[in-house]
């Protein structure tokens, strides 16, 4: 069976757009640069042409993981009032040695951009808060383990 790929509607639709870019002009861009390679001639020492062939390979690679994951993509519904974490809730939490507050979304694998907030649900921290609510003090388990607080829900 296949892995499902948890995503948000606008993580889908990221996801659509890309496809629909690498097939409909990305894949035209790949063909018109192995024609313009092999116009060079003998394709054996060709560069240009080894090149454009392992674009090629890069893009119609792409396009069979994404085709992949949309067939397999999973919606990660909001969850608004929700009284314990899941995927799509947003949370803010504490460290608790340093008194920072943070706040993320748990999304899955295919989206996660932590620098923007965006947090993947197999992380060690997604891990250690999932299913839990306001008010727990957990501990993540990484190499130097460290306390955060659920603050906020939403």
């Amino acid at each position: 069976m296949d892995e499902k790929f948890y995503v948000t509607a606008e993580g889908l639709k990221e996801l659509q757009d890309e496809y629909e870019t690498l097939v409909h002009q990305t894949r035209n861009e790949v063909i018109e640069e192995l024609k313009a390679a092999r116009a060079q001639g003998d394709l054996s020492e060709n560069a240009d042409y080894d090149a454009a062939r392992d674009h090629q390979a890069q893009v119609e690679s792409r396009i069979k993981e994404i085709e992949n994951m949309i067939r397999n993509a999973e919606i990660i519904e909001g969850s608004k009032g929700a009284k314990l974490v899941k995927l799509g809730s947003t949370v803010e939490l504490e460290e608790l040695d340093t008194g920072m507050k943070i706040e993320y979304t748990i999304v899955g694998t295919v989206e996660a951009d932590p620098l923007n907030g965006k947090l993947s649900n197999v992380t060690p921290l997604a891990e250690a808060i999932m299913n839990k609510k306001v008010g727990t003090v957990v501990t993540v388990d990484v190499d130097k383990p460290y306390d955060v607080k659920i603050i906020k829900i939403s």
